[in-house]
């Protein structure tokens, strides 16, 4: 019985596939017709293409000159109106310290129109960097630094993360009359930060989030009512905060317990 299943298995049938063949004239025939489109194309960019003829550039102005702008696309410039790469040249300017974003649109027959926006510094970061309104770090050696700008600092490589606390807890106390003059993320991973009216809080380095939170909720109302009487806020306690006044404690009979100074255990 096994010699007849083995001899049926070597008589089964194979089943052979059979491409379909492509004639090499027509292989041949495609490739010529694709290279006559190609060199069509190139032979007609050749006789359509001319020299740039004129740039205008617009902008502000106020930290970019024209001429910086020049320098850095000079090499594409010297290349024809059609075969100047845009994508290169808003790269380009792109990579300039102060340009935040660029455009660049051809007008026929041979002028290049340049748009800049400038990059606007909205914070300082440490010493000599500066911070966008987006919170990206533009400028790292800035010869002059405004003074009215917050200032903010942190270990190196933290910038966008200090931007991005900065700009969340600033965006809910601006409604309250308050802002943001100094924020600090020292080496241990511990926030402080001083508000403009010159008020110093202390938020520590452990529940960062919680800790805000009841900040912006609780404390940044406090501070409306009462800024000139409080020197500092702390955070850093388990189930509470304390407040530092100017002078002796207040006693008034009406405040509610968050104002109250919690004696709870300090956990930084």
């Amino acid at each position: 019985m096994a010699r007849k299943q083995a001899r049926r298995r070597k008589q089964a049938p194979q089943r052979r596939i059979n491409l379909p063949r492509i004639p090499l004239a027509r292989i041949g025939g495609v490739l010529l017709a694709c290279g006559v489109v190609f060199a069509s194309y190139r032979l007609s960019a050749m006789l359509l293409d001319r020299p740039i003829t004129a740039i205008t550039i617009d902008g502000p102005f106020e930290r970019v000159s024209a001429l910086q702008i020049e320098e850095a696309i000079s090499t594409e410039l010297a290349k024809g109106f059609l075969t100047a790469d845009l994508d290169t040249i808003r790269d380009r300017l792109a990579a300039l310290q102060w340009i935040d974003r660029a455009n660049v649109v051809r007008r026929w027959p041979g002028q290049l129109e340049i748009s800049v926006n400038e990059q606007v510094p909205a914070a300082c970061w440490g010493e000599q960097g500066l911070l966008n309104t987006r919170g990206d770090l533009f400028v790292t050696d800035a010869r002059h630094v405004p003074a009215e700008l917050p200032r903010l600092s942190g270990p190196e490589g933290h910038s966008a993360e200090v931007a991005g606390r900065y700009l969340r807890i600033r965006e809910q106390l601006i409604p309250r009359g308050l802002d943001v003059r100094r924020l600090h993320l020292d080496a241990r991973g511990a926030w402080d930060m001083t508000l403009q009216n010159g008020i110093h809080i202390r938020i520590g380095k452990r529940d960062v989030a919680a800790r805000t939170e009841l900040f912006l909720d609780v404390v940044a109302d406090i501070i409306t009512r009462r800024a000139t009487e409080i020197e500092y806020v702390d955070l850093r306690y388990s189930n509470g905060f304390t407040i530092g006044w100017n002078g002796a404690t207040p006693t008034p009979k009406d405040e509610s317990i968050g104002e109250r100074q919690m004696l709870a255990e300090r956990n930084e």
